[in-house]
């Protein structure tokens, strides 16, 4: 049985050949074997591990990353294939979106509850087989595996709101069973992240294993989308007394492993066929050219997310030159440490060369719905620097180690702001989005009312950025289905098509759109439909009321 590795803040579970580490035991032994010994026992545990990374990468959308449903991202290619058309064709929320389309590339019902199925299994071989564990471990292998079960659950809460509940107690499995309330649901979901939470280790005495940091932070996040305020700020404020804080620089955070702000992270290896292929698809394309290979720049960031950021100074720069055609620099270099450690942009360095998303540049310039392969060219005029690692050799193998952050302090103590906010406590949401800004130099004077909630959405926007949650804000929020800019209707994202003068050094700047229609958000949206498989099989339940 081979040993996987697995430190905390971290879970490893990306693999070589075909995409994961299988961390299933293949050894034949029984049941009753492997719930014997704590050793055998934590390798059964190992196996709901797995999970994490899907959780992550994989369940959160079929398509790509969900900021593609948003203003925030764009993917070049039109071709119908996930990482390419599809994200446009959800962004667009016309007629393919229909509840057989949304079930196949958004929901995950039945891959969500075939984990919950086999992590009730764990649940139950643990409790009537492993009775011979030290009482101890029997207590901290429990708590691991109800963490497990609860971040699946919120994951279809999220999703869903209406679920059906199965716990450990495989006799209650039943092919007719009813959705529970919501209510029901968030309390299955806080006594799991709880229980967790009371009984895992801090993260020093874990042993690489999930610890109590990562039980807190999932309460936090799952809490803010059940509104249960009171729950958000005790976990964070949990968290803060387990030492957790901003780490100094921003950028550090995603390129320096085990900094003080990560809780959560998977961390990759070479030597043990440990890693992922994210260089692949968003490294700028440039990096690929000059390797004689391709790849690269399937998704790149919008003209509209550049703008979200402001000056390193505060306050925002008069963006309207750049909505037409313009020989004059945009203000890249002016904007702050976030904008710097996100976005690659005309001239940034990146790799002892700069950056050259113009048209016939190394890096290159597609015009979207014209050229259906990008090849590695950006639409947008930009590339993702964020989660990209910048020592990646392509010319030495594509795959690619560089850590993913799951859950940091950072999204924490944005949480917290929130659930201040929410719970008419003014001055600790101040405190909290004061001591983001105060990490990248941004002033920040305390505010109330609109003006405080407006700060606080807008350091998500930024804080947060390309780390899976903005879609999901949007539509806990209720602000996805209103127009734009405050939702995601009636609207279309942009780029700047770059283009050589004969100046040397000058470049022409065109306001283009990279959309073919408006992008809109229709308020079904806002819970994913029951697929198909359900409704046919189960008795006892209906299509959820958005969706007859």
């Amino acid at each position: 049985m081979k040993k996987i590795i697995i430190t905390l803040s971290l879970s490893c579970v990306l693999a070589a050949c075909n995409g994961f580490l299988d961390m299933t035991p293949r050894d034949s032994i029984s049941d009753k074997v492997m719930w014997a010994t704590t050793e055998s026992a934590e390798y059964a545990v190992n196996s709901v591990y797995s999970y994490t990374y899907d959780i992550f990468a994989n369940w959160p959308s079929q398509v790509g990353m969900t900021e593609a449903f948003t203003d925030q991202m764009k993917y070049g290619s039109y071709n119908n294939f996930a990482y390419a058309y599809i994200p446009s064709r959800v962004a667009y929320g016309g007629a393919d979106l229909t509840s057989n389309f949304v079930s196949v590339y958004l929901g995950c019902w039945g891959t969500l509850y075939g984990a919950v199925r086999r992590t009730n299994e764990a649940i139950s071989n643990l409790k009537s087989l492993g009775s011979g564990l030290p009482a101890a471990d029997q207590t901290r292998l429990m708590a691991e595996l109800r963490l497990m079960r609860g971040w699946l659950y919120f994951e279809l809460m999220k999703r869903y709101k209406e679920v059906i509940i199965y716990d450990e107690d495989l006799t209650k499995i039943e092919i007719d069973k009813a959705l529970s309330s919501e209510e029901a649901g968030w309390d299955f979901v806080l006594a799991d992240l709880q229980f967790s939470a009371d009984n895992l280790p801090a993260k020093a005495a874990a042993r690489g294993r999930l610890d109590n940091g990562a039980a807190n932070a999932l309460i936090a996040r799952s809490m803010l989308y059940a509104e249960r305020w009171n729950e958000v700020i005790a976990a964070v404020e949990t968290l803060e007394g387990l030492g957790y804080g901003l780490a100094d620089d921003y950028a550090s955070v995603f390129t320096v492993s085990g900094n003080q702000e990560s809780i959560l992270q998977y961390n990759f290896s070479y030597s043990d066929a440990v890693y992922h292929s994210f260089d692949y698809y968003y490294t700028p394309g440039g990096d690929y050219n000059l390797v004689d290979q391709q790849g690269g720049g399937y998704g790149t960031p919008t003209q509209e997310m550049v703008e979200s950021y402001e000056l390193s100074t505060g306050g925002f720069p008069d963006w309207s030159p750049w909505h037409t055609s313009t020989t004059a620099e945009p203000p890249y270099k002016q904007l702050e440490p976030r904008f710097q450690a996100t976005i690659l942009y005309n001239g940034a360095n990146w790799k002892e060369r700069k950056i050259e998303p113009f048209v016939g540049g190394v890096d290159g310039w597609c015009q979207w719905n014209k050229e259906p392969q990008p090849q590695g060219r950006t639409t947008t005029g930009y590339y993702l620097r964020k989660f990209v690692d910048e020592n990646h050799d392509l010319a030495e193998r594509t795959q690619s180690i560089q850590h993913f952050v799951v859950l940091r302090y950072g999204e924490a103590l944005l949480n917290k702001a929130e659930a201040c906010y929410r719970s008419n406590d003014p001055a600790g949401a101040n405190a909290a989005v004061k001591a983001i800004r105060s990490r990248v130099g941004l002033p920040y004077s305390d505010k109330s009312g609109d003006a405080l909630w407006q700060a606080i959405r807008q350091e998500r926007r930024i804080e947060l950025a390309y780390e899976g949650l903005w879609y999901w804000d949007l539509r806990r929020w209720k602000e996805a289905a209103e127009a734009y800019p405050v939702g995601l209707n009636g609207y279309q994202v942009h780029g700047l098509k770059i283009e050589p003068t004969a100046v040397d050094g000058q470049y022409l700047y065109t306001y283009v759109s990279v959309d073919d229609q408006d992008r809109n958000f229709p308020a079904k949206m806002y819970r994913f439909p029951m697929p198909e498989s359900e409704l046919s099989s189960n008795a006892l339940v209906e299509q959820y009321p958005e969706w007859r």
